[in-house]
């Protein structure tokens, strides 16, 4: 995704935008020949950084927070290598002496509103996010000028939509919609950019593995300040509360019926679904939840469900008014694993049967692609067990 000049000046925080100024002398700083991330046979990483005044160099890969120390070489260079790595896009990002920066020889970068990180592919046998010599659907661009959500410049809001390989917008047929959600601090474009949603729903429609479908992926803040303030904002629940409150408002009222205007979606229940990742997936399991006639299919991954209490969020929930599909999963090394499974225990006290799924890893993309590709065959079916 190429962004045009001023787009992302829009949303980065001051902070962030002084790193990219400082980066232009570093670049100049580093020997012309170095490799900074080198994949090696063995689909290893080698990462490199010349600063022969730092005191330490750190590495966080795929959003780890456990940071990996590099070591220091007598010509300045510090140096790690990561173990054999999955064929996909992992991000990266560099410490040093405690102050994140982008790595000044890769001009990849994950456009997000807090987090510096570069970008480096791993290649391999094709994946199920990899482009392959398939039907593509199309990914359309949306923005509107919205009356609900605050703190966006200008009040415009964006949204995508993947129509899937052979959508004719003049034909009759109707096209179930999934509605899905990004994380905290990304960007609207996030799904596709690292997710490769829509590559992973060529993938599985041309397999016969999905139902086609369209894909609405809007940028899902109520209140864009919810992210600009920094994290502290999720240790007050009437500030999470406020900002998917809104988002709701928005998401109901704004960009639903806009979507259903402009393409062949079908307006019933059961033909829509929702699910979303961290910050998403607590979205959708909200909204989801308390909307089971406008979704019968809500699947939450890695899902921020940090609540002290659930039933004042989810009035009336039971058995009657269950969704078709109730999904959950998150890695088992995930720091929200634990409020997953205390809301898992709390929906069966309402008589409630998740599907829940949990998987090695982390709060990172490898385990939200592989989410996806788990939940998006079981929409739209018959039956889901």
């Amino acid at each position: 995704m190429i962004y045009p000049a001023g787009y992302l000046s829009r949303f980065i925080p001051t902070a962030l935008l002084a790193v990219l100024v400082v980066l232009p002398g570093v670049v100049r700083a580093q020997p012309a020949a170095l490799n900074s991330h080198e994949v090696n046979p063995d689909r290893s990483i080698t990462f490199r950084h010349y600063a022969p005044l730092a005191k330490t160099v750190a590495l966080s890969l795929d959003y780890d927070r456990h940071l990996s120390p590099l070591t220091k070489g007598p010509d300045g260079v510090w140096t790690f290598t990561t173990p054999p790595l999955q064929p996909a896009l992992h991000m990266y990002e560099l410490e040093v002496d405690g102050t994140p920066i982008f790595d000044p020889l890769n001009r990849l970068t994950a456009p997000n509103l807090l987090y510096v990180t570069n970008e480096v592919t791993v290649p391999g046998a094709p994946q199920l996010w990899d482009m392959t010599d398939v039907p593509h659907g199309v990914v359309h661009h949306h923005s509107y000028r919205t009356a609900i959500i605050e703190g966006l410049p200008d009040s415009a809001e964006d949204f995508y939509v993947y129509t899937p390989p052979g959508y004719d917008a003049a034909a009759p047929k109707l096209y179930p919609t999934l509605y899905l959600l990004h994380g905290w601090s990304s960007l609207a474009d996030s799904w596709t950019h690292e997710g490769k949603a829509h590559l992973i729903l060529d993938n599985l429609i041309a397999q016969g593995r999905v139902v086609p479908m369209i894909v609405v992926m809007p940028l899902s803040y109520g209140d864009l300040t919810f992210v600009t303030r920094g994290f502290d904002e999720w240790k007050d629940e009437s500030r999470i509360g406020h900002n998917l409150g809104l988002f709701s408002q928005a998401l109901m009222t704004e960009i639903m019926p806009r979507v259903e205007a402009a393409y062949r979606a079908s307006t019933k229940g059961e033909d829509r679904a929702i699910a979303g990742l961290s910050m998403g997936g607590g979205e959708s399991l909200v909204i989801g939840l308390n909307h089971p006639a406008t979704f019968a299919w809500v699947g939450g991954f890695s899902s921020a469900v940090e609540y002290r209490e659930f039933e004042g969020l989810f009035p009336g929930l039971g058995p009657k008014v269950a969704p078709k599909l109730l999904w959950i999963a998150c890695g088992t090394e995930d720091d929200l694993i634990a409020p997953n499974r205390k809301f898992m225990a709390w929906l069966k006290t309402k008589a409630l049967q998740p599907v829940a799924i949990e998987m090695p890893g982390i709060h990172n993309w490898p385990v939200w692609r592989d989410n996806l590709i788990q939940f998006a065959p079981l929409l739209f079916r018959p039956s889901v067990r």
